[in-house]
């Protein structure tokens, strides 16, 4: 592992357009000559600009050639699910930096990209480097941006030390380290975002850059896969989600959690005023809806509604079915519930 980094800004490029030889152009303003073992990190606008992807209109008018899914609706705001698989607000649409009227989409194919650089800087400056491109997002749960990879090539942008130990012997289960992301953030240090500085190249790291025929997985290997996304959706868009029990095609293939039956109902009941209502289990995935003896009838009549209809939001979110039926046992009997599969 080293022990010192250096991050060098490339100041000096021109305003890029379509056509432009972008590889070219960072070779010729490199303060230094490139040399083996440096990452190249580059901002996704300036790819985008030299591909000629720069468009006419608004972001709101572009943003749904840039959406998969809406993942989640504040006001005007939208953060969506983009074609690379990338959860961005505003799909990644940027219109800084560009003529007035005009937005830079995301490229299509930003590892692709990584590769075609990265080849490209090999056959001019005869070195091996890594390519890194990048872009800005938000963090839930955090204020402010940082710039992260979309594209990688020559590098792996995950160490994945899962069952390895630490120093005092502890299993370490979860810990992978997004060294791309990393490499991302440290080159917006120097790049910044009014200084026309989209290009910089990381120093240091050159026990990381893959051999020349190796271009590594790609920043693909960043996206979290669909089955182990706890935060899919924004909060009331997953409660919209679940009433409105949209097909399964349409969630991106997020999938139903599978939380026991007796999960669901121990929920319900959290919310419940036990001191009117009861759910007694009569049999598997059945129960009886009671009022607690001593209860106002009125009063458990309301409260059981109100847990017959949580219990019918949560069934509908797991893609179960809910029934529930008149229950005449008695004068404490509101209701008989039964939660099966859908």
């Amino acid at each position: 592992m080293t022990g010192r980094l250096e991050v060098v800004p490339v100041h000096g490029l021109p305003e890029i357009g379509p056509g432009d030889d972008l590889a070219a152009l960072i070779q010729g303003a490199v303060p230094e000559p490139l040399r083996d073992g440096d990452v190249v990190v580059v901002t996704s606008k300036v790819i985008s600009k030299a591909a000629g992807l720069v468009a006419k209109g608004d972001r709101e008018t572009l943003l749904d050639k840039q959406t998969r899914r809406v993942v989640a609706r504040r006001g005007e705001i939208r953060v969506v699910r983009t074609p690379h698989g990338l959860t961005l607000a505003a799909g990644g649409l940027d219109a800084s930096n560009t003529l007035p009227g005009t937005v830079v989409p995301l490229p299509p194919e930003p590892d692709a990209d990584a590769e075609r650089m990265r080849r490209r800087l090999r056959d001019l400056a005869g070195v091996n480097v890594a390519v890194v491109v990048t872009d800005t997002a938000g963090r839930p749960w955090r204020q402010g941006q940082t710039d992260i990879a979309i594209g990688v090539a020559g590098l792996t942008p995950v160490d994945d030390y899962t069952d390895t130990v630490d120093g005092h012997g502890n299993r370490l289960v979860v810990t992978a380290p997004a060294v791309a992301d990393e490499i991302a953030g440290a080159a917006d240090l120097v790049q910044g975002k009014t200084a026309g500085v989209p290009v910089a190249v990381v120093r240091g790291l050159a026990e990381r850059v893959l051999p020349p025929d190796r271009d590594g997985p790609g920043a693909t290997a960043l996206l979290r896969p669909a089955a182990t996304d706890m935060f899919g959706w924004g909060a009331a868009d997953a409660v919209r989600t679940a009433v409105r029990r949209d097909d399964p095609d349409a969630s991106d293939g997020f999938p139903a959690p599978v939380d026991p039956v007796e999960d669901l109902v121990d929920d319900a009941l959290r919310a419940a005023d036990r001191t009117l209502v009861e759910l007694q289990p009569i049999g598997p995935g059945q129960w009886r809806l009671l009022a607690v003896d001593g209860a106002p009838r009125e009063a458990a009549a309301w409260e059981a509604g109100a847990l017959v209809e949580r219990l019918r939001t949560l069934a509908v979110a797991t893609r179960r079915r809910l029934d529930v039926h008149r229950d005449g046992t008695g004068r404490a009997g509101l209701a008989r519930v039964t939660i099966t599969s859908a």
